[in-house]
């Protein structure tokens, strides 16, 4: 990663709001999402599904891929320690407002190298449902030198929740107002190698 796309992470744009309303990893005020320790699970695995497109382009802002109901989706690639992970691979990809992905192009797709902090934020839409399949994001996840996590993304209290058969309450995001945003919060615990 460039220092000037570091710093446009960083201190410009909506991502970079969101990474504002993180506070730093050793605060005792962090509601971990998965909660992790060094004798508890890491994030649960799931399917990639069928949509998955390679090489995706580093970016924060998927806005202006698409239009519909604007969400900023940030938090932690963690250690199962609790220890942020820098320079963690966040990968991301989802269906856009109507339900449909783009399997030709990049529209809603991009990824992203955590901070220092382990910090990464997307500025993005709600992703629509689509036949079979709840409200969802899709999500790569890599420390320096470990596993590769792919597993997904979920709203709470959605009611297509009970009928996706591949629905984890584990993988529920926490969603609140943050001014005039709205904040999808979901942190990693990864295995680092």
């Amino acid at each position: 990663m460039t220092i000037t796309s570091r710093r446009r992470l960083l201190h410009g744009g909506l991502a970079a709001s969101a990474l504002l309303l993180l506070p730093a990893t050793g605060r005792a005020e962090l509601p971990l999402t998965p909660a992790c320790d060094a004798d508890g699970p890491a994030t649960p695995r799931q399917t990639e599904g069928p949509f998955y497109t390679r090489d995706t382009p580093e970016k924060a802002d998927f806005r202006a891929d698409a239009e519909g109901e604007p969400l900023l989706l940030a938090g932690f690639v963690l250690d199962r320690r609790c220890r942020p992970v820098a320079q963690a691979l966040v990968d991301l990809w989802h269906a856009d407002a109507a339900g449909r992905y783009d399997n030709a192009g990049f529209r809603l797709r991009g990824h992203q190298i955590t901070d220092a902090e382990g910090r990464f934020a997307f500025a993005t839409i709600v992703p629509g449902a689509y036949p079979g399949r709840t409200l969802h994001y899709h999500v790569k996840v890599q420390a320096p030198g470990g596993p590769l996590l792919t597993t997904q993304l979920y709203f709470p209290d959605h009611p297509g929740n009970a009928r996706d058969r591949l629905f984890d309450p584990a993988l529920l995001m926490t969603l609140e107002q943050a001014g005039q945003e709205r904040l999808g919060r979901f942190d990693f615990v990864v295995e680092t190698g």
